[in-house]
């Protein structure tokens, strides 16, 4: 029985194990979502409060049961028979005393090392498998991160269907599996959605909004929102009007702008100066800070010539 078995996985090895096995139901029933702890030095989690040999790698949740191999993309199956050939090689490496629920004839190995394959599946199953228990764990790669979305899903909000799990996964899970053999479980990641909701969706939420709100919405930007208000209605997208007069003095540079500041107020100072005093032109020439010399009032040629005209005549009476 032992040899039949093993031919017939030598003949599924060429196949993916999605397409080659079925999904069975098998001594695992998880109500939740089960505590995973990392595996030290290794990229794999157990389930340490499982009563079975339960573990996560690579994306995939994998239970070692009655002498077999499962895997799984959801946390309580179905779960679908994995030949010995196609199953990863950290699975085969996880030590021994990470094994809930291990099998008698595990009890007598070394509990730091992992399971003696080769004595359980034959030299056929390890002429395939050669250099599986020779690596560099300095070289290991990082643990999948877990898909902790499924904690939502437990109970009767379990998926039971194949098909909705994988939408499920493709929808919340955008890691992609390492092992070529693990991603025929887990499909590939949904593209991101980049547009708006569907005119749908928009049309539910519309819907879904209180009627209050929607009667605000309407007599607050109504077409008779003007009428009813008693004027237009003023929006602060429409820029502000401005005087002639302050879009001058806006446009002035600020040397203009002071520059007629002063001559204003030399203006004002010279208007409210008292009429009392001599004028500027009758100072003299001391106290205007110029020459010596006095300076008169220049006349015209036409009342120099009156002048000396009416002098020559007084003259002449005499």
């Amino acid at each position: 029985m032992r040899k039949f078995l093993i031919v017939l996985w030598l003949l599924l090895a060429g196949v993916t194990p999605a397409t080659a096995s079925v999904q069975v139901v098998i001594g695992i029933n998880l109500p939740v979502y089960p505590q995973l702890v990392r595996v030290p030095g290794y990229p794999v989690y157990y389930a340490p409060r499982v009563a079975g040999n339960f573990f996560f790698y690579d994306g995939l949740y994998w239970v070692f049961y009655d002498d077999d191999w499962y895997a799984s993309s959801w946390y309580n199956g179905p779960w679908t028979l994995v030949a010995p050939l196609v199953v990863p090689v950290f699975i085969l490496r996880i030590p021994v005393r990470y094994y809930r629920d291990p099998p008698i004839y595990f009890r007598t190995w070394r509990r730091e090392g992992p399971p003696r394959w080769r004595e359980h599946w034959g030299d056929d199953w390890a002429e395939h498998r050669r250099g599986w228990d020779r690596w560099d764990h300095r070289a290991a790669p990082p643990p999948a991160p877990l898909p902790i979305y499924q904690r939502r899903y437990s109970g009767d909000r379990y998926p039971r269907d194949i098909g909705e799990q994988r939408d499920l996964s493709g929808q919340h899970y955008r890691y992609r599996p390492r092992e070529a053999a693990d991603r025929d479980f887990l499909p590939p990641p949904a593209p991101p959605r980049m547009r708006g909701p569907h005119r749908d969706e928009r049309e539910a939420a519309r819907r879904e909004r209180p009627p209050r709100t929607m009667a605000q919405d309407r007599q607050r930007f109504g077409p008779d929102a003007e009428s009813r208000q008693g004027g237009p209605i003023h929006r602060r997208s429409e820029p502000m009007q401005m005087e002639p007069r302050q879009r001058e003095l806006r446009q002035m540079e600020p040397r203009q702008m002071e520059l007629g500041r002063d001559h204003r107020m030399r203006e004002r100072e010279m208007r409210d100066r008292p009429m009392g005093g001599p004028r500027m032109d009758e100072r003299a020439p001391q106290d205007r800070g110029g020459d010596t010399q006095p300076r008169g009032r220049k006349h015209p040629p036409q009342e120099e010539e009156r002048g000396r005209r009416g002098g020559n005549e007084r003259q002449m009476e005499r």
